[in-house]
């Protein structure tokens, strides 16, 4: 795990000889806390098979219920795989920081790690816009409903979302990787990241992250601007609904995806908009745990408690388990 350029007494090497992709990175998540270290791998150990075991299940469910056929639960699905995607690429690889402090990651490993990062954050901010489409089109236009939202558009939706982050993420990690690294390579950060990495790089990055502060725009302000316009139609709509049950009705189908894109949106958008050199690494860590173990962690409940066709499928898994137990 070398992460000096030569041994003592060796000529200087020029600072672009460490590209070699022999030399291996090294994450410093929390090393300004080393005494919690074993309580936070606790934490996060079980914060990371609740996210498993709830996304699981609502995709599962999701996929095998017929009640759970609309395109609502369809959508729900997708963002449930992604969300399960998401924390088998940080998770794993943040226990291992946290147990063995010190070991290294290949940069290939590395690149890897920020390709998935970039992808799934992508397919997030896609998956919620559709899934704000499909609750625009229900209510606003729930005659026409069922001709808009079909089944073969859902699964193109659902393709787009799930590859439009892939020319993204392989654009911006093999530029980056392109860059020299200079002097000991410790991240501090629990995962490859964009901007940790950049503080690594010595040459001149103005461009690159002029195109990162563009892509950023593009891949996750557009996406919340139509999630707020498709929203703003369905309060115009709600309001001029007569009776306030069905007002009622509206908009708690509505309440659960809002309360995930404001959970999603508060953090990424706080991360990955802010330059290169206004952020503090621990608070970039605090800030970055919101994305990456909170709310995987939370959807499934956010969804298993304000739905009722959920709650509904959940039901026989809880009284059968309940019943295994007895037994």
């Amino acid at each position: 795990m070398p992460l000096a350029l030569g041994p003592p007494g060796a000529p200087a090497a020029p600072p672009w000889a460490n590209q070699s992709w022999e030399l291996e990175f090294v994450l410093l998540g929390f090393a300004h806390v080393p005494a919690l270290r074993p309580l936070l791998a606790a934490l996060f150990l079980a914060a990371f098979l609740l996210t498993l075991l709830g996304n699981a299940l609502i995709a599962l469910l999701t996929a095998l219920d017929p009640a759970l056929r609309a395109p609502m639960y369809f959508f729900l699905r997708q963002l449930a795989l992604v969300e399960i995607c998401f924390s088998l690429d940080i998770v794993p690889r943040l226990l291992v920081t946290l147990m063995w402090p010190g070991r290294g990651v290949s940069p290939a490993g590395c690149a890897l790690q920020l390709l998935l990062v970039l992808s799934c954050v992508t397919s997030e901010c896609f998956l919620l816009t559709a899934m704000a489409w499909d609750r625009y089109v229900a209510i606003c236009w729930p005659l026409h409903y069922g001709a808009i939202v079909s089944p073969r558009l859902c699964h193109v939706l659902a393709a787009t979302c799930w590859l439009a982050g892939v020319p993204v993420s392989l654009v911006f990690t093999i530029w980056l990787f392109r860059f020299p690294f200079c002097g000991p390579r410790g991240i501090r950060h629990f995962f490859c990241d964009i901007a940790p990495l950049l503080s690594l790089v010595c040459a001149d990055t103005r461009v690159f992250e002029v195109s990162v502060l563009v892509a950023t725009v593009l891949v996750i302000m557009v996406p919340f601007c139509l999630i707020a316009m498709s929203y703003i139609g369905v309060l115009v709509t709600v309001l001029r609904m007569p009776s306030a049950t069905g007002r009622h009705k509206a908009l708690s189908t509505c309440a659960s995806h809002l309360m995930v894109v404001v959970l999603f949106y508060g953090t990424t958008g706080v991360i990955h908009l802010r330059p290169k050199a206004s952020y503090s690494p621990e608070s970039k860590q605090v800030v970055s745990l919101s994305y990456t173990l909170v709310t995987p962690v939370l959807n499934p409940l956010i969804y298993s408690l304000r739905s009722k066709e959920v709650k509904a499928a959940l039901a026989p898994c809880a009284s059968h388990s309940c019943c295994f137990t007895w037994h």
